[in-house]
């Protein structure tokens, strides 16, 4: 039974994929700061799921055992901490890591960039160094769409310039895909790169786009548009990231490759006003809509080109954004009993 650590496990998408994972029946090991850039408590009630009480996952430094399924355990611990992550490694001898854990949000980003230097750069190398170590020789780690910046040119291709970030975010994400290539070169570790595309569905971030429109909507609050509503993105739907992620875990890259970025989402650009529509057609409710300027460090358009990741690993999203919106707000409807 392989052992995997997963970091970010009480998060969005690293919640999704544990159970994925656990399902499969591999050994993991979950890994959380639980910080509290949103609701501690729906990271809390995502751990639940898995089997992991509150009262135990309080306590950091703590390893957790789940009550629903043998092959899961949680520890709440920093990625920044040169103490005792390298012991987590010296105790597991993980034969990969998936690295989801950051400290996530553009505009969050721009206001507290130290919090995203310790995390996302200081944290990140230290995992690095941990593998380094302890002969963990491969990593699937999330970068990001926000790579691309304001790039021109679309679909975003993998070769495109990523030279130009426009968040402090978006910066190190670019950084961790140089600490991979380095550590990949240096020391023979094969580092497979996501850059994820506007994931969204149950259980997603309360800061996230359908997240803020869906409970406006359904709680008569306006609804926050910037740029007017002339903005698009590739919208992906969790269970098609989810899918797209654990093929990396499970195959390597073709050709003995030791270093790889992908991107991973829907390839279907969808307009923001027609996402909105789309809300409101689920949730028979019409928008209250505040329209705002554009934001510093947002881009107008986000579309991925997933013709890589087709090839190497047989990637292909299908779920549409009218079926994936009708599950969020389903979920949605029941969390808050509605």
């Amino acid at each position: 039974m392989k052992k995997i650590l997963v970091t970010g496990a009480a998060g969005f998408i690293g919640f999704h994929l544990c159970q994925q994972l656990i399902n499969l029946g591999f050994k993991i090991v979950g890994l959380d700061n639980l910080n509290n850039y949103y609701d501690v408590g729906l990271k809390f009630d995502r751990l639940q799921k898995l089997g992991i009480e509150k009262q135990d996952a309080s306590y950091y430094n703590h390893i957790c055992f789940s009550q629903k399924y043998s092959n899961f355990e949680f520890i709440q611990l920093k990625l920044e901490d040169r103490v005792h992550l390298p012991k987590l490694f010296q105790k597991y001898q993980f034969d990969q890591v998936c690295n989801l854990a950051a400290q996530a949000g553009v505009r969050y980003s721009i206001e507290n960039p130290e919090v995203y230097a310790d995390s996302n750069i200081s944290g990140f190398l230290n995992v690095l160094e941990c593998m380094r170590h302890h002969q963990v020789k491969k990593l699937v780690f999330a970068s990001s769409s926000s790579v691309y910046g304001n790039n021109d040119k679309v679909p975003f291709a993998e070769t495109d310039n990523v030279n130009e970030p426009i968040s402090v975010y978006a910066a190190t994400k670019k950084a961790n895909e140089l600490l991979a290539h380095t550590y990949s070169h240096l020391y023979g570790i094969q580092c497979i790169g996501l850059r994820f595309f506007t994931v969204y569905g149950p259980w997603g971030r309360p800061d996230m786009a359908i997240f803020l429109f869906t409970d406006a909507i359904l709680n008569n609050r306006p609804i926050k548009v910037f740029n007017r509503g002339n903005l698009s993105r590739d919208f992906t739907y969790i269970d098609d990231i989810i899918e797209g992620v654990v093929k990396t875990i499970q195959h390597d890259m073709p050709n003995s490759a030791r270093y790889g970025i992908y991107n991973m989402g829907n390839s279907k650009p969808v307009a923001l006003k027609n996402f909105i529509e789309a809300i409101e057609k689920t949730t028979q409710k019409k928008a209250r809509k505040e329209m705002l300027p554009m934001q510093p460090g947002d881009v107008l358009t986000t579309w991925a080109d997933t013709t890589k990741l087709q090839k190497d690993f047989n990637y292909q999203a299908t779920t549409s954004v009218e079926k994936g919106i009708e599950k969020f707000v389903a979920w949605y409807t029941t969390y808050y009993k509605l």
